[in-house]
């Protein structure tokens, strides 16, 4: 199994929402439907003892009114461009809101003032370019915010102001080139941050000084050229790091200094053609196992004295290295398309 078809199982950790949307349409068709199916565009509600469900597929108008006991919503595949800034209004106990798949553009400031208990709010893959300021004023309990797959080209530390417990943010398959100084800043609790298939080339060296203990980070997909020693070392609790299909052609001898924890790293696809010794003196053996591997294949390797370093550390790490017949040599001449393995077996 290669590194990211484990990784697909994994991610994201703790609740996927598109997942969960799913189960939560399938329960509502199985409860709801007797002796045949709706149409398109009809909602779907469940009701049990003390709150309700509703599922909106491929809607015409947003639903309304919300009965007052609604805890979870989804109204997607529709053509919605816009919201009413009180379509929330008359359901206080939502904690579940899906609205993926339409073709929303903006979302009133106003939008989740009636519902201070919502936990989840899942818009990917809609047509957003920003978020309105005060969105999040009333969303002290959001635990999850996923914007996977819209038109953000920035992103502004304000647009975030009241997550004060966010643990899963996920920005990815944005237009994403640039990430405003203290991003981060305010969310404590992050454990999971999303940022791949972006067009980021720089971070802010900032970026990570906020969360107090991130587990997951991605940042695979982007253009970023350099790893320097800033960016990770207040994460020492970071568990996967993924740097996978960038343009990586340097990093720096202590850019994983302190990553005491790591268990997943990808830096395949990359532009490396060396590294610098002392890069993997905290990752993987023998200071502990890396459990679930990493990934160097794709890179223009260039094996001579140089990567001594890494010979070592791949030979004692090998039970964990994922794609070692597509991790070779591109030089020189006389090693080209060698595994690295087998020229660290011959030093």
């Amino acid at each position: 199994m290669s590194l990211r078809s484990r990784e697909q199982q994994q991610r994201p950790g703790g609740l996927n929402p598109r997942l969960g949307s799913t189960l939560f349409l399938l329960v509502l068709s199985t409860a709801s439907i007797q002796g045949g199916f709706p149409s398109p565009s009809e909602c779907l509600t469940y009701q049990s003892i003390n709150s309700s469900s509703v599922a909106c597929y491929a809607p015409s108008t947003f639903p309304s009114p919300l009965s007052k006991d609604t805890t979870h919503l989804a109204v997607e595949f529709s053509n919605l461009t816009q919201l009413p800034a009180d379509a929330l209004q008359g359901a206080p106990n939502l904690q579940e809101l899906h609205l993926s798949n339409n073709r929303l553009q903006e979302l009133p400031a106003e939008l989740l003032a009636p519902v201070p208990g919502l936990k989840v709010l899942d818009l990917t893959h809609n047509a957003l370019t920003q978020l309105p300021m005060g969105l999040f004023r009333a969303a002290a309990t959001l635990h999850t915010l996923v914007l996977k797959g819209n038109r953000l080209e920035a992103l502004q530390a304000s647009w975030l102001y009241g997550l004060k417990i966010l643990g899963f943010l996920d920005l990815s398959g944005n237009g994403l080139q640039t990430l405003s100084p203290g991003l981060l800043a305010n969310l404590t609790g992050l454990h999971t941050l999303d940022l791949g298939d972006n067009q980021l080339e720089v971070l802010p060296p900032d970026l990570l000084q906020g969360p107090l203990d991130l587990e997951r980070l991605h940042l695979q997909g982007n253009r970023l050229r350099a790893l320097g020693e800033d960016l990770l070392w207040p994460q020492p609790g970071l568990r996967y790091l993924f740097l996978n299909d960038n343009k990586l052609a340097k990093v720096a001898a202590g850019a994983f200094q302190g990553l005491r924890q790591l268990d997943m790293l990808d830096l395949s696809n990359n532009l490396l053609t060396t590294v610098p010794r002392g890069l993997w003196v905290s990752l993987g053996k023998p200071a502990r196992d890396m459990r679930d591997g990493f990934d160097l294949s794709g890179n223009p390797w260039i094996c001579d004295q140089n990567l001594d370093d890494l010979y070592r550390w791949l030979v004692a790490n090998r039970h964990v290295m994922f794609s070692q017949n597509n991790t070779c040599c591109a030089g020189p001449r006389a090693l080209q398309g060698q595994p690295l393995l087998t020229v660290a077996g011959s030093q």
